[in-house]
């Protein structure tokens, strides 16, 4: 027999029960929730289904002989309403012909009755640990398919070090981890290396920008919902902190959120317990959450946009990852690893992957758009190039302030964009890349320049 879990494993699990014996209910109803499991018991099929439209469950436990619908009608519903939610059939009376009805169904398993409370506890352990295989091997294929080579982190500067080390220390805990960074310096990347190296390495990583969630769906998304509950939820789902029960929720762009959603993140935080959208019940979760801004959230707390506890439950640890003009030595070990990731049958070698004058360009540029911007660089070079090294001709026409001011002295401004994009890098030069400083300095807010920041770089990859 299957070794029972503890409540803290099982309480992951929600349990739908019908049978028409009153007996057998009170025992599941009182027995159940004692191995960690969440149970809701029904007299019959109709009720049954009736649950099924308004909640999600895990697992279904059905009679075949029952009033109203029979477990084989119950089975068929479940299979429409939530076709990711395993089946078992409890029935005095098995036959030849149900066996094939439920082999047909895809039922995952049949108790024989009358039965004992250990088969019970054992088929839920079995169903647990079945959940948890299928789980696993979902976030493998999503890593899999996310993957942009191995989770590492390139360079030698001290700053990076720095923030190696803090890595290796805060992984194997369970402690809320705040990555500080400029957009496009790899904040994701840090989170996962934090993941693969912690004792869930073997659990979902879920990641979201939190910047790019519609305010009226943020709830829904992070938390689920039951059918239903608002306009257009024609089923259960369930929200990305379930996705990521057991491993981790990375939380990209955390100051995006709105304040009424950053009070709902605050007691989830602190008591594990999320609540679906229309649920009346909460299930504890076990995920450690890992957040990310670029954003100063001292001064956003101190305009009263973010939550000043929620920044403190956020900022157990803190890991500062430095813009890539503050670590340029590291700029040709980045190229020469992103030109590997595009590129793997150049096999390129550090000493002649890049010409000499293509690396003073690539030093010479001020990066604003940082190892996101580099890697769009390199990935136009790899494409434009037949072979090693990598020349000037081979890197986009404007992704260097120096190309560009020497274009513009030689036969004027081709372009509105190009004059803007010039001004914006000579003011950025100016103040050694900060941002705000050289927004003031222009005469526009710090998000108009990161939205002509990001269009740049996204008309360069293009």
């Amino acid at each position: 027999m299957s070794r029972l879990k503890s409540p803290k494993e099982t309480a992951k699990m929600r349990v739908l029960f019908a049978d028409d014996e009153d007996n057998l209910q009170e025992l599941i109803r009182s027995e159940v929730p004692r191995m960690g499991y969440s149970v809701t018991v029904c007299p019959d099929g109709l009720t049954a289904v009736a649950a099924m439209e308004k909640e999600a469950f895990d697992c279904l436990i059905v009679d075949l002989q029952m009033p109203g619908f029979t477990g084989i009608q119950v089975i068929e519903r479940a299979a429409e309403l939530q076709p990711d939610m395993d089946t078992v059939i409890m029935t005095g009376n098995p036959s030849e012909k149900t066996a094939i009805e439920a082999i047909q169904l895809q039922v995952f398993d049949y108790v024989m009755k009358p039965c004992r409370l250990a088969d019970i506890a054992g088929l839920l352990g079995r169903v647990w640990e079945r959940r948890q295989n299928r789980r696993q091997v979902a976030a493998l294929e999503h890593r899999v398919r996310r993957a942009e080579g191995e989770t590492k982190l390139i360079g030698d500067h001290p700053t990076m070090h720095e923030a190696t080390r803090l890595i290796e220390r805060v992984a194997a805990t369970d402690s809320t981890i705040l990555i500080r960074g400029e957009t496009g310096t790899g904040k994701e990347l840090v989170a996962r290396s934090l993941h693969e190296k912690s004792d869930r390495s073997d659990q979902p990583f879920v990641a979201i920008n939190c910047g790019a969630l519609p305010e009226n769906l943020i709830e829904s998304e992070l938390f689920g919902h039951n059918k239903g509950a608002f306009t257009g939820a024609d089923a259960a789902r369930a929200g990305l902190f379930e996705m990521a029960d057991g491993g981790t929720l990375f939380l990209d762009e955390i100051g995006e959120l709105p304040l009424s959603m950053q009070a709902k993140l605050l007691r989830v935080l602190e008591t594990g317990d999320i609540r679906r959208v229309g649920d009346n019940e909460t299930k504890n979760i076990d995920v450690r959450v890992v957040c990310a801004t670029h954003r100063d959230l001292e001064q956003m707390v101190h305009e009263g946009t973010f939550r000043e506890d929620l920044m403190f439950r956020i900022n157990t640890f803190e890991v500062q990852v430095p813009a890539l003009r503050e670590r340029m030595s590291d700029l040709p070990l980045l190229a020469n690893h992103l030109l590997a990731r595009f590129r793997p049958d150049m096999k390129p070698d550090m000493k002649d992957a890049f010409a000499p004058e293509t690396l003073k360009l690539l030093a010479e540029h001020v990066w604003p758009g940082n190892v996101r911007e580099l890697a769009n660089v390199i990935e136009h070079a790899a494409i434009l190039c037949d072979g090693l090294p990598i020349l000037p001709e081979h890197l986009p026409r404007h992704f260097s302030s120096r190309q560009l001011r020497k274009e513009l002295r030689s036969s004027g401004p081709t372009s509105l964009r190009d004059m803007e994009m010039h001004a914006i890098e000579e003011a950025l030069q100016r103040h050694d890349g900060n941002k705000p400083a050289a927004a003031a300095e222009l005469g526009i807010s710090l998000k108009t320049l990161y939205n002509k920041l990001n269009a740049a770089i996204d008309s360069k990859a293009g």
